[in-house]
């Protein structure tokens, strides 16, 4: 289904009134549909001193944005070996702390491994799987989910690692980015360094306040913030403008990229372009595993094996339309406001990133109404 010119022009005028109205310093944004890129733009400043100007080149750390391309790089691992989703972690990873666990589960946040009651660091990766071994897990199968912020990392490293003998965003450019030709990095090489800009760190509103997930994630001992805080490290924005944190290729949070890049990976997954992605790994990928209220972010939310769904209500109805009025559509948002979508039904993925972050657990406003604009003609 094309996106008309008229809509491209909507969710530029959404973008370019972000720099106007809503702090925006640098960003881009890409918009895919039926095989072909149709609307790449980047705008604004590499940093708040305006020494060095943003393009569409130009990359930036998306949080948990990288959570989508990681799983996928574990599901095509699993499948390389004769494996899937529906095998069982343990035949892969023997110490794993939950026995009936699938992979299935563990893709969607399901095992109960969220917090992590040693204090290891999140750049030691036999550190934290190290403790994942040894976690008695909050909840069992079968009990819901909850959103897994930082230990997701290393229960797709590990597998991968286990399965190909490469570390996960080695395998991620092998399998999947190089072939794709994707500008988009679990592990960023030195000689990329220069491309990269300065995130800047959001601002406390009282929208946030009145949240009860920023309550839970300021209060001192809460499951929330012992989420948020399992493995240690990385917790202020300004480490994430160093090269450790780029180069540390940490699958949950770590990816960086550029809009185009994300765009074109959800297009991947959709089927709209030919990639190394099976049918049965894009159905993973697309299909929900789990409805529940989240045990960490406080609210409704749906996972698949790795991304995103927006909730339904009791008349079938979305709660959210982050990802558009599909119901089919699917992506993952990152910390501060980078967003990336695909829609199976219409063919279309969208992607934005920026480094101006808010202060926001899911995507917020200068996002939403791109996605808004977009899909206003398209329909669900």
């Amino acid at each position: 289904m094309a996106v008309s010119p008229s809509a491209l022009g909507d969710v530029m005028e959404v973008f370019e009134r972000n720099f106007r109205e809503r702090g925006e310093v640098g960003a881009s944004v890409s918009v895919w549909s039926d095989g072909e890129e149709v609307l790449s733009e980047g705008q604004g400043w590499k940093d708040r001193k305006r020494t060095a100007e943003w393009t569409k080149e130009t990359m930036v750390p998306v949080f948990s944005a990288t959570k989508v391309p990681s799983a996928a790089t574990l599901l095509v691992a699993l499948e390389s070996r004769g494996l899937s989703e529906e095998t069982l972690v343990r035949d892969v990873w023997q110490r794993f702390p939950v026995a009936e666990a699938t992979f299935a589960h563990l893709l969607s946040h399901q095992c109960g491994l969220a917090v992590l009651d040693e204090r290891v660091s999140i750049f030691h990766h036999a550190h934290v799987v190290s403790a994942i071994e040894k976690q008695v897990p909050a909840w069992s199968l079968g009990e819901g989910h909850g959103y897994h912020p930082r230990t997701f990392g290393a229960l797709m490293d590990e597998p991968v690692r286990k399965l190909t003998g490469l570390q996960l965003g080695d395998y991620w450019r092998k399998a999947i980015a190089d072939p794709l030709g994707l500008d988009f990095w679990i592990g960023l090489p030195e000689s990329q360094w220069q491309r990269m800009a300065d995130l800047y760190p959001g601002r406390v509103g009282k929208a946030e306040l009145a949240d009860g997930f920023y309550k839970q994630l300021t209060q001192s001992g809460s499951f929330t913030r012992r989420a948020f805080s399992s493995p240690r490290g990385l917790h202020g924005v300004h480490e994430m403008n160093e090269p450790q944190a780029w180069t540390a290729a940490l699958p949950a949070m770590g990816g960086i990229g550029t809009a185009s890049a994300l765009a074109k990976f959800y297009q991947a997954v959709i089927g709209g372009i030919e990639s190394p992605l099976s049918a049965k790994v894009r159905r993973a990928l697309a299909e929900p595993q789990s409805s529940a209220e989240d045990r960490v972010l406080l609210r409704p939310t749906v996972f698949t094996c790795g991304a995103q769904r927006d909730p339904l209500g009791a008349d079938g109805g979305k709660l959210r339309t982050l990802y558009g009025p599909s119901i089919s559509a699917f992506g993952h948002p990152g910390a501060g406001g980078s967003h990336a979508m695909g829609d199976p039904e219409t063919g279309v993925s969208f992607a934005y990133v920026m480094n101006q972050m808010d202060l926001n657990v899911m995507p917020g406003v200068k996002c939403c109404d791109m996605v808004n604009a977009l899909f206003a003609e398209l329909g669900g």
